[in-house]
């Protein structure tokens, strides 16, 4: 289906200033950010925060990830892949 123009929405006063358009067109850009992350809606990062718990090896992908700045292309991931990386950071440091 089409998109709605901003005539087709609710005038009505029931519904004045409860609901928000979801897209911007000043900044297209956030509309980037509506579609679902990978892995289930969790994201890469914190998907391989759970999953290193596993297996360890999977914490320094994600920080790899984090180091290469994988983040630019979607900030929403940069909090899961920091935590692989802090994850990495410790177990690291509890082998010495």
């Amino acid at each position: 289906m089409g998109e709605a123009g901003l005539d087709q929405f609710c005038h009505c006063q029931g519904c004045l200033g409860k609901y928000t358009l979801l897209r911007d067109e000043e900044n297209p850009r956030l509309a980037m950010f509506e579609r679902r992350l990978p892995c289930f809606g969790c994201g890469i990062g914190w998907s391989s925060f759970l999953l290193g718990f596993f297996c360890p090896l999977i914490w320094y992908f994600a920080t790899t990830l984090y180091c290469c700045k994988y983040y630019n292309k979607d900030p929403r991931e940069r909090p899961g892949l920091a935590a692989s990386a802090i994850a990495v950071s410790f177990s690291f440091h509890s082998y010495l």
